[in-house]
């Protein structure tokens, strides 16, 4: 089978289109033929091998633990182990694979059965490949740790990206005024997803604007503490998402300090895979929230979907079609 194969880090020209052997199932897993996968940010960092954390984990100098990116997945169950009770050949199904090896930029993959949801026949391959965990970083920052209410005040920065586009439509079911935090290019985009303000980071500083928030939801921090800190009320929440592993630190000790002596709670929201899956497969199927897909690639340009990746104007999420 064809496949996008990485034996070192570095920036996508590593990524070769390789002939490597088809996986076999093992007794709780299923082989999926993969039609659709979809880019995030961690594939990203661990191509790069940022940050350090992540070689920490996959490999200190080389990619040891994956050499396959691609962890939000669609397809069709093509092959069963025999101690697989939820799946059968012929299944469509989707999900996200970050916890158990990854490799969906391929022809196909093996994965448990456990990490995999039966796919809507709504949803194209496409639409379900990029939902898994940019939608759940969404759900999971917002109603599970931020507790969003109605009427409270909420600031989305990295709005337009893939994460940010789910979480401006759910912070909106839940009744919430939305000011979406991007670049230029994707104002507009955002105004069209319900975001009532919109803000050009390249032209305002939101935690220097005077303007405070009962809810902050950061996919791409890079300000200080201190100043996040005085972007929220006097009972606001800051979840930090994504951003430089030294702020990630700072929120891990300062976070924690600040929430026991104050009434402001700031700290750090950690994945959690497939946890919600099926409260999103609600809320797409009965229309409340739609993906937002810029562009799509064949598995023979991969490398070239990093590169537009990286030059930070997608909106919404790449993905890679079989």
């Amino acid at each position: 089978m064809k496949a996008v194969v990485f034996t070192k880090y570095g920036l996508p020209d590593v990524l070769q289109l390789k002939e490597v052997d088809k996986p076999v199932p093992k007794e709780n897993e299923v082989l999926v033929k993969v039609h659709a996968a979809s880019i995030n940010s961690w594939d990203w960092e661990l191509l790069r091998g940022t940050p350090f954390v992540n070689r920490l984990v996959f490999g200190i100098l080389k990619p040891k633990k994956i050499n396959i990116l691609g962890c939000d997945i669609a397809g069709n169950v093509e092959a069963v182990g025999k101690r697989v009770k939820q799946f059968q050949v012929g299944d469509k199904v989707f999900g996200d694979l970050s916890r158990c090896g990854w490799g969906g930029f391929a022809e196909y993959l093996c994965a448990p059965e456990d990490a995999l949801a039966l796919k809507p026949a709504s949803m194209s391959y496409e639409q379900a490949a990029s939902i898994p965990q940019a939608a759940l970083l969404a759900l999971q920052g917002l109603v599970d740790k931020g507790h969003v209410r109605h009427g409270q005040k909420v600031l989305i920065n990295g709005a337009g990206g893939g994460a940010g586009t789910f979480a401006i439509q759910i912070a909106k079911l839940y009744g919430a005024e939305v000011t979406a935090v991007d670049s230029t290019s994707k104002l507009e985009m955002m105004r069209s997803l319900g975001a009532d303000h919109v803000i050009d980071y390249t032209q305002e500083n939101y935690t220097k604007n005077g303007q405070t928030y009962d809810l902050i939801l950061d996919f791409s921090a890079y300000h200080s503490f201190f100043d996040y800190k005085r972007a929220l009320n006097s009972k606001g929440t800051f979840l930090m998402v994504g951003g430089s592993s030294g702020l990630a630190n700072k929120f891990l000790f300062l976070g924690t300090f600040v929430s026991m002596t104050s009434s402001k709670k700031m700290g750090l929201l950690l994945h959690k895979s497939n946890k919600g899956l099926s409260k999103v497969i609600e809320l797409v199927e009965d229309g409340k929230v739609k993906p937002v897909i810029d562009r799509c690639y064949p598995l023979s340009e991969t490398a070239d979907a990093f590169r537009y990746f990286a030059k930070g104007n997608v909106q919404g999420k790449l993905v890679i079609s079989n």
